[in-house]
């Protein structure tokens, strides 16, 4: 593997930190998880997007650059490096999209992913229900067909952005009469449709990060279907591998981490002994060996599959280790570090988002490694 970046990415790398030098505000924007953090950060969406740079390795027709995955990584690595504001339209372009692009019809993709791309629309994800977590096809949510398209019925929970985003995706059982694994359909649903209610559901601070969304007999058209009906947790997985692997948690968020971790250490060195020292290496050493993988990853042609899901358990289980260590460095000082410590609180939910980390080690030891059910 090369892993020398060549000149025109490196004057790619120069123009997206110039760009973000400029343009990234030169103080926080509010917490995404409230109103008015929400909007601001809606704006910045649309700042990125009229640069072009919200979706660098999209086709030019949908927003994009038309850049290699690689340079896409570069970004990255300059976006978080420049603490720019986290992407509150990550649900539809790290997510939703793939999907779409692997799924949809050439329609769909003209009509979904430009306003997507420009920051116009906003994406929450719908797939959780009370009864089907890291089980989702236990899924009880309902499609039923009618003239010229779908009714949709049931609850869905946990549901990322849905508080403030403009529409949701998520998987419904067309069929119930079909096996757990069968007789799914995947639809995209406008929010604010006549039979939907969003109940936003606070933190421990308050602040909505998720909302409950009830559903009674909202109608969806045909063109919003995702793939063939009945043939959604194929598509479904699609979504799955997306948000185990890369798309959701580049190296990028990690290497840039682990610099401020380093950092911190060097200014508490003569405080915090060897023990935490060693920590500290091995958060920079895992960062670079997640970012090492992430090049492995790109250069393959075929899908990852249920590799994903040992992306999801490292990168979960490293953002845990590298706050912790540096709430460790910081000691009581640490309640008063809001980044630090706000981050460290998102990062606990790391290990159970996208599918917990228990389920996902019997994906790799039954997928990967082989091992009958039963065996772990």
């Amino acid at each position: 593997m090369d892993l020398e970046f060549g000149a025109a990415d490196e004057e790619f790398r120069a123009e997206v930190r110039a760009w973000l030098r400029e343009h990234v505000p030169a103080e926080p924007l509010p917490s995404l998880e409230t109103e008015e953090g929400f909007a601001a950060h809606r704006e910045w969406e649309r700042t990125l997007g009229a640069a072009r740079l919200g979706v660098v390795s999209w086709p030019e027709e949908y927003g994009g650059r038309g850049v290699s995955v690689l340079r896409w990584l570069v970004f990255e690595e300059e976006y978080y490096a420049a603490g720019a504001p986290g992407r509150v339209s990550q649900n539809g372009i790290n997510l939703l999209a793939p999907t779409l692009m692997k799924h949809g019809t050439p329609g769909q993709l003209a009509r979904i992913l430009p306003p997507m791309a420009a920051g116009e629309v906003i994406w929450a994800q719908a797939w959780s229900e009370p009864g089907a977590g890291s089980d989702l096809a236990a899924l009880r949510s309902t499609a039923t067909r009618t003239d010229g398209g779908w009714l949709l019925d049931g609850q869905k929970t946990w549901s990322s952005r849905a508080a403030f985003a403009d529409r949701g995706f998520g998987l419904f059982r067309s069929d119930p009469e079909a096996s757990r694994h069968q007789g799914l359909t995947y639809l995209m649903f406008p929010l604010d449709a006549e039979g939907v209610t969003v109940r936003p559901i606070g933190r421990l601070d308050g602040k909505p990060a998720f909302a409950e969304l009830f559903l009674d007999k909202v109608f969806v058209p045909d063109e919003d279907v995702i793939g063939a009906p009945g043939e959604g947790w194929r598509v479904a997985m699609a979504t799955a591998g997306n948000e185990r692997g890369l798309t959701l948690r580049s190296p990028g968020r990690f290497t840039a981490a682990a610099e401020r971790l380093v950092a911190l250490w060097k200014e508490r060195a003569d405080t915090s002994g060897t023990a935490l020292r060693d920590r500290v290496a091995d958060a920079w050493i895992r960062s670079r060996a997640y970012r090492l993988k992430g090049f492995e990853t790109i250069s393959r042609d075929d899908d990852i599959g249920a590799e994903s899901s040992l992306n999801k358990v490292f990168w979960s289980e490293l953002d845990v280790a590298l706050h912790e260590t540096a709430l460790d460095l910081l000691g009581p000082d640490g309640e008063l570090e809001s980044e630090w410590l706000e981050n460290y609180v998102f990062s606990l939910a790391g290990p159970i988002y996208a599918g917990t980390n228990e389920i996902q080690r019997n994906v790799i030891a039954e997928r990967l490694l082989g091992l009958p059910r039963g065996s772990r």
